[in-house]
């Protein structure tokens, strides 16, 4: 076999992506790869090179290159990656994502918007959104700024979010926001997205993604679905993405289908519906029963947690009677009406959210079952312990935690937003007043915060 004869050429860039600086500095001071589209790194490929040596096949691969070479003959260029290493995340998470400009839909049977209305948000729902979104991933739709994919969209970043978002033609990186509406982190839902455009380099860094929902309750990562070589993804990504983090903008679609542009989708909630009342036997002096606990839990949720030192539980008790009068007397009601013994009236205000909840209490500091020397702060909701949860009240809790010595899970802290150690310190609260089970999950309910705030 001939030794490979290598045809000494002018180098056409200085690509100075990773592979490219490595090979410049190992390949002979003679040797250059500008006939394999500029770049060391492209050779590296072709001829099988490593950095412990070369193998047989390598060497095969040398000789047939350097044969096409001799002969004058094309080589057809290999892809390289090109940008930064970054400890911790792979290289592809990072992609390199030049775009087009604006442009019409392509070979598409829909119809162009009209003259002055390029600008036009169509109405859609969040589930249009991702479901369209999804079909560019089951598709595997390979990334393109020059092409456009069978739907008329343009194949990079800005032409996948167009496609996903509904809009009437390929927009880039510089002219989304203008179809929607800034929000705030906190306030992303599945449908917005998160958008970076660079005005001084728009194909630096430029890119844009569709938020598909937080990943966990720390709200640190999030599903991300985006267009980025070498074909759309959906991947879990750090929020806002893998570089240039603080540079991404949230924005919601203006045409939202849910509710006003900009405006976060309500969904009614339905009114209470009533249980039946089980009988005025189930109530009173002697009565132990499952009815008598959700009695006290339903006033306990109204204002009554005062009149309560221990559960409410199912044996009746002269809390549950003081709690249950206070309510009626709420109500506006008197003599037998107001008698503490629950009829179907009562329970059906109860248990259908009905009616006004029991004042605060007026009466003077210290008297056993009406009051605390200091006042307890009235129990925000329970919505307000949630995972993703952040608020003022998450804080008031863990400081009032960590000063009733339950502050054992903290690490740091405590903060505003819900955590697994707010959860696990208010448990170990909870079974510390001797309750097990349901009653004790490490979410404060209204006789919680009472104890907890006495």
């Amino acid at each position: 076999m001939e030794t490979p004869v290598f045809e000494e050429l002018d180098p056409a860039s200085d690509c100075d992506c990773p592979g490219c600086v490595h090979w410049r500095r190992v390949l002979p001071p003679g040797f250059r790869a500008g006939g394999l589209a500029g770049h060391p790194a492209t050779l590296s490929h072709v001829l099988g090179l490593t950095r412990a040596g070369r193998t047989p096949m390598a060497l095969a691969l040398a000789a047939t290159a350097g044969t096409l070479l001799a002969a004058g003959q094309s080589v057809p260029a290999l892809a390289a990656a090109h940008g930064p290493a970054r400890p911790g995340a792979p290289a592809d998470d990072e992609p390199d994502t030049p775009q087009g400009t604006k442009a019409p839909l392509h070979g598409s049977t829909k119809d162009p918007a009209p003259s002055g209305q390029t600008s036009r948000t169509p109405a859609t729902t969040r589930a249009e959104i991702i479901n369209r979104a999804k079909t560019w991933i089951d598709a595997k739709v390979p990334y393109s700024m020059t092409a456009y994919w069978k739907d008329g969209y343009r194949q990079d970043c800005s032409g996948f979010v167009s496609m996903a978002w509904g809009l009437p033609g390929n927009e880039w990186t510089g002219s989304l926001d203008a179809f929607g509406v800034r929000i705030t982190r906190d306030q992303l839902q599945p449908g917005d997205m998160l958008l970076f455009h660079n005005p001084a380099n728009p194909q630096k860094g430029s890119h844009v993604v569709i938020f598909g929902g937080w990943t966990d309750y720390t709200h640190t990562y999030y599903v991300a679905y985006e267009q980025t070589p070498p074909r759309t993804r959906k991947q879990s990504t750090p929020y806002a993405y893998w570089s240039n983090s603080d540079h991404y903008v949230p924005y919601r679609y203006k045409g939202l289908a849910e509710g006003a542009p900009g405006a976060e989708p309500t969904t009614p909630e339905p009114p209470a519906v009533p249980t039946p009342f089980p009988g005025a036997a189930y109530f009173g002096p002697g009565a132990n029963n499952d009815h008598v606990t959700e009695l006290g839990r339903h006033l306990v949720e109204r204002g009554g947690a005062r009149f309560y030192t221990t559960g409410p539980g199912p044996r009746w008790s002269a809390a549950d009677q003081r709690a249950t009068q206070a309510f009626q007397k709420a109500q506006g009601w008197t003599g037998a009406d107001a008698d503490g013994l629950p009829g179907p009236t009562t329970w059906a205000y109860l248990t259908g959210g009905k009616g006004k909840d029991i004042p605060a209490a007026t009466t003077s500091p210290g008297t056993p079952g009406t009051g605390t020397s200091q006042p307890v702060p009235a129990f925000p909701g329970r919505a307000m312990f949630r995972p993703g949860a952040n608020n003022a009240h998450v804080t008031r809790l863990g400081q009032q935690l960590v000063k009733k010595g339950f502050g054992t899970f903290y690490t740091t802290g405590p903060g505003p937003r819900w955590s697994e150690a707010d959860r696990r310190n208010v448990e170990a609260f909870q079974r510390a007043q001797g309750w097990r089970g349901g009653a004790a999950d490490g979410y404060p309910g209204p006789e919680t915060w009472r104890r907890l705030f006495s």
